[in-house]
């Protein structure tokens, strides 16, 4: 009964680090600028529980439903026929500020008002109306 009262020390595992050798310090170990799994330093220690799902049959996280709003071709929506590349203001905003052209992923512009768009934004750099790339 007696033994109940006081307090027990835990028992340290043998295989643990041998009382001769001494320990490093965090974070020297072997001059690589971390120490192995559960050794000091700084990415060492036991990965905490619960991180990430084990796959296919694992815990689901909130997964974002995201519906993208599909892009209509401004051209399309106002029935053009012909890209005019003498009105500048309609073909700068399909211009990067370096002077690129901005792909159809971004414009929503389609294939073909694409392809004519191209061609006006460069007869209008050709003429001046449109700068080849901004100023540096």
């Amino acid at each position: 009964m007696a033994d109940e009262n006081t307090p027990q020390q835990p028992q340290m595992p043998a295989a643990s680090t041998p009382a001769s050798a001494p320990a490093a310090p965090a974070g020297h170990a072997g001059g690589t600028g971390h120490s192995g799994p559960g050794g000091p330093g700084r990415f060492g220690g036991p990965r905490p529980q619960g991180g990430r799902p084990s796959g296919p049959g694992g815990p689901k996280r909130g997964k974002r439903n995201f519906i993208r709003k599909k892009k209509v071709c401004r051209f399309c929506v106002d029935k053009s026929d012909y890209i005019d590349y003498k009105k500048a203001e309609i073909l700068a905003p399909f211009l990067q500020e370096r002077g690129k052209i901005l792909p159809r992923r971004m414009t929503g512009t389609c294939a073909r008002h694409q392809r004519w768009l191209a061609v006006a934004i460069k007869r209008a750099q050709n003429i001046a109306l449109l700068p080849f790339a901004a100023e540096l």
